[in-house]
């Protein structure tokens, strides 16, 4: 009961970014497990390899992001409840919340399998690495459940107030990931499906720990009563995860179309894209945390009606979001060149032609990361205030804003015009998301 934590009274500041940390280091820690799988695999295996890897990228993330969109959809419902002590309605919530989640889950693995194949074509991938591309998608989508499983576990941590085990989860699933990968790799020689199958078991790994710790929590003590389907809630749930889900999937369809036209620049421009990918989850960690932490704050204080402490929140975590998002642009700047060629193998020539692609952009996104920054912390903020559909919107204009970098700047900038893409897509959800938070804060009648 002690990491339970709630969020309604204390400076707001301080609980935001002491809920944020051991999130940001829970996060740090699976970026790292993803990059050792992409390092392993560049270094044992070869460019061709990392590439495989990265050809099909955004079509996992799409998966991904569905997941965490529902689950993070529904612990708004559970924070709401926890804020406003209706401990029995939370325990429904959550009972229901599982329910969904297990049904989602069957259905995107399924999707998942049937259309990896068809989702690689579209996207041009060549043909020396579409093989190892299916391998790595199919096994992939097999986790869809165990995915599903730990982030619902994670959400419903986070939702009341505990983001310390979420930190403890990942730090076991990153020492299993490493392990694991150094001996399917380079030991068995299980080549790209065994990073997958490492990646995949180091989760189920991190759900095992948390749902153990959600037993422990007294209030989350189910009684039969709470183990009741409601057709009213699942509705609620669904209108909270569903455009949150859809967003992402939005998001990550722009995404594939990026990676369609990249993978028409040849396998040593995907490889160099596909080593910056991987650094992104570490100029994001801390944004999603914050992001996290904003949507934990923002739900517990609205379901117990303190809405006097939101806009101040909301204030304090732009300010830290912003000033995080200086120095780690300031660090991928002077140590990203050292940091590429952990993913980078091959001759000299082809190294280097390597690193300077993802360098390129990896210099580009760093030196606009506070764009992104902006854009998690007042999205999580409207999410937490129940509002799903404006970030969605959000989404929309992030997907057009991509695509049309996409296909436009290559023509005119070549192929470097590709790395403007993400930053269009920033820009016009941000553009998006001002505008939204304002008329929400109004709607509310916070201003």
């Amino acid at each position: 009961m002690s990491s339970v934590r709630n969020m309604t009274s204390g400076p707001p500041g301080r609980l935001i970014l002491t809920f944020a940390l051991p999130l940001m280091l829970g996060n740090l820690f699976q970026q790292f497990y993803t990059i050792a799988d992409a390092a392993i695999v560049g270094q044992v295996l070869g460019v061709e390899a990392i590439a495989a890897v990265g050809a099909g990228e955004w079509f996992i993330w799409m998966m991904l992001g569905m997941i965490q969109g529902f689950t993070q959809g529904f612990a708004i419902q559970m924070a709401h409840e926890f804020g406003a002590g209706n401990t029995g309605r939370l325990r429904n919530v959550i009972f229901n919340s599982a329910v969904l989640s297990a049904v989602c889950a069957l259905i995107l693995l399924v999707t998942g399998q049937l259309a990896a194949k068809a989702v690689l074509d579209l996207l041009y991938t060549p043909e020396t690495i579409l093989a190892d591309s299916m391998t790595y998608l199919r096994t992939m989508f097999l986790g869809i459940p165990v995915m599903m499983a730990y982030n619902l576990f994670a959400a419903i941590l986070r939702s009341l107030g505990d983001g310390r085990t979420p930190l403890y989860a990942m730090i076991c699933a990153c020492i299993i990931n490493i392990g694991l990968d150094l001996l399917f790799v380079p030991v068995l020689q299980m080549g790209v499906s065994g990073a997958a199958i490492a990646t995949v078991l180091a989760q189920l790994c991190s759900g095992l720990f948390c749902i153990v710790k959600i037993l422990q929590i007294e209030l989350l003590k189910f009684q039969r009563e709470d183990l009741r389907l409601s057709a009213s809630l699942q509705l609620r749930l669904m209108k909270l995860g569903a455009p949150m889900a859809f967003q992402n999937a939005v998001i990550s369809v722009g995404g594939m179309i990026v990676q369609s036209v990249i993978n028409g620049f040849g396998v040593i421009f995907i490889a160099g894209f596909t080593a910056t990918n991987k650094l992104y989850g570490m100029l994001e960690v801390a944004a999603t945390s914050y992001g996290f932490a904003m949507t934990t704050y923002t739900g517990q204080n609205l379901g117990a009606g303190r809405m006097d402490r939101i806009r101040q929140g909301y204030r304090n975590a732009l300010f830290i979001a912003l000033i995080t998002s200086l120095v780690i642009a300031a660090v991928m700047i002077f140590a990203g060149k050292w940091i590429l060629l952990c993913f980078i193998n091959g001759d000299p020539r082809t190294t280097a032609d390597t690193l300077a692609v993802a360098y390129h952009y990896l210099f580009i996104m760093s030196v606009c990361l506070p764009v992104l920054y902006y854009l998690h912390v007042t999205r999580s903020c409207i999410q937490g205030l129940g509002n799903t559909i404006l970030p969605m919107i959000s989404g929309v204009a992030e997907f057009c804003m991509r695509t049309t970098a996409a296909l436009a700047l290559p023509l005119l900038m070549g192929q470097n015009g590709i790395f403007y893409a993400e930053i269009a897509a920033w820009t016009g959800a941000d553009i998006v998301l001002f505008f939204s938070f304002l008329y929400e804060m109004k709607r509310k009648r916070f201003f």
